[in-house]
């Protein structure tokens, strides 16, 4: 117990040391976050925090080893600790120039996998579907769970990273609940591993919390994400308990939550996947009202509760945890309904979707029937015949007049406008003298659809007609008009050739 003390103060003192002497150098090196449309912060600010928090936990578990307690001894320095020290430099790496010079997702994504992987081939692997009780003894799916697994810790952290303090706090409240259940289970190296990174962010969050003088930075929260990733499993190897593992999901329930929802939510809202945005739950808080420093104890108070779980969870498996799961799962759906995320998810916005979908699909009759005539339009073989089958299409879409004209060459060679074919379907004498006369009959609904022969040039005007009060526009009407103008076009391409 003296060793887990010593080593969470020797971090702390040295991150309280390190983070000015970081947030120097990182104004000299360009690691600077600068205010725009997504930040609160309205000064240059550097994003160097990691370097501060990267030296105090490898110089504090580097002295600690050499202190010769009966805990530091059962640290060995061997070829799986240089292969997860590699990954974490590949990660923390890869942070860091972004913070300077800004990588693309997709390099970044490669490279957390990269890091991942060298922790992989140091032997530090998932080796359990804990959540079915399912062995993976394959090397291709404990890879995969593995990877994911980092992927998943590194860029949760890194999403939680948008407030003055909210990424290291939360950081360290995993930590020591982290350092408190090792210690039930009687693993004091994960304990005292977990005890160098508690220290090194507690330090770092002297300068980091609202109002805030340093930030972390992609490199700091991808080492963070990455050291609780690798500690995890490395205290999930040495447990009884199968399922210690997910542990850091239950204390990092906020973060989890948020690097799940977002591409989640960007993808409902047709946003890239990868692009920043102002979507994440404390950019919610902000826009509710909160100053930066509530919003940030709000979501330092769920996630203290879910760390109380997890202890209550593991310590007691009883009626207990499962009443105050209960209790946060109820605050939190509060709390996601009050944010807005289930606006994505509202009736009419997912049915409109979900017809959408079915009819672009195909799945739906009225589709099946509209493509029916397009492969029918697609046979005609001359123009008669074309016009005929446009107007039966015509009449499926419910329109009450149409009239197709095209430039045609005259008897003296020249390109004149021509009307081909024109149809009522119903009367509309009384309402309309002709196509520029509308005013007053704002039912109805006209449309001019241009036609081509496949090539940029147009070649003619299909023009349309509908009585809104008689035949209301349906939720496909438009699509409907391109799909059958593409088909036109094709078939006039044809019939010229």
């Amino acid at each position: 117990m003296n060793t887990i003390i010593a080593t969470f103060l020797l971090a702390l003192l040295a991150s309280l040391v390190l983070t000015p002497v970081a947030r120097n150098l990182g104004m000299r090196l360009g690691a600077v976050d600068s205010p725009d449309s997504r930040k609160l912060h309205l000064t240059v600010i550097p994003r160097s925090g990691g370097l501060a928090i990267l030296f105090s936990f490898v110089c504090t578990v580097f002295l600690v080893h050499f202190s010769f307690t009966a805990v530091s001894r059962q640290l060995i320095i061997d070829a799986s600790l240089l292969y997860a020290f590699g990954g974490a430099l590949v990660v923390f790496i890869t942070g860091f120039v972004d913070d300077i010079y800004r990588l693309g997702p997709r390099i970044k994504f490669l490279l957390q996998v990269l890091g991942a992987t060298l922790a992989f081939c140091g032997g530090v692997q998932v080796d359990t579907i804990f959540f079915a009780g399912w062995p993976s003894d394959y090397f291709v799916l404990s890879y995969g769970l593995t990877v994911l697994w980092f992927l998943l810790l590194i860029n949760a952290v890194n999403l939680m990273d948008g407030l003055d303090g909210l990424a290291a706090g939360v950081a360290f409240f995993a930590s020591v609940v982290m350092i408190v259940l090792s210690i039930l289970q009687q693993n004091y190296l994960s304990a005292m591993m977990f005890s160098a990174l508690g220290g090194a962010v507690l330090g770092f969050l002297r300068y980091n919390f609202n109002p805030a003088t340093i930030f972390l930075g992609d490199g700091g929260s991808y080492f963070i994400g990455y050291v609780i990733a690798y500690l995890s499993i490395q205290a999930s190897l040495k447990s009884q308990v199968g399922a210690a593992i997910l542990i850091p999901l239950i204390a990092l329930g906020v973060p989890i939550f948020d690097s799940i929802l977002t591409p989640i939510r960007r993808f409902l809202m047709g946003k890239a996947l990868f692009q920043p945005d102002t979507g994440h739950i404390h950019h919610r808080l902000i826009r509710l009202g909160f100053s930066t420093r509530k919003a940030v104890l709000i979501l330092y108070g769920f996630s203290i509760a879910l760390c109380l779980y997890t202890v209550i969870l593991v310590h007691y498996r009883s009626n207990v945890s499962g009443l105050f799961l209960i209790i946060i799962l109820a605050a939190a759906f509060v709390m996601v309904r009050k944010l807005g995320y289930l606006e994505y998810l509202a009736y009419d916005k997912f049915y409109g979707w979900l017809t959408d979908v079915t009819d672009v699909a195909g799945l739906s009759q009225d589709r099946r029937s509209f493509l029916s005539r397009q492969v029918d339009i697609d046979h005609a073989e001359n123009m008669e015949e074309l016009w005929d089958r446009i107007s039966d299409t015509l009449e499926l879409l419910r329109f009450d007049r149409a009239e197709m004209c095209l430039n045609v060459i005259d008897k003296r060679g020249r390109w004149v406008w021509a009307n081909v074919a024109s149809k009522n379907y119903e009367d509309l004498s009384s309402v309309a003298t002709g196509w520029d006369k509308i005013d007053g009959d704002d039912h109805l609904f006209r449309i001019e659809v241009p036609v081509s022969n496949g090539e940029s040039k147009i070649i003619g005007k299909l023009f349309l007609m509908k009585d809104l009060k008689k035949n209301p526009l349906s939720p496909h009407t438009f699509r409907r008009i391109e799909n059958l103008r593409r088909t036109i076009n094709r078939n006039l391409s044809r019939l010229q050739k």
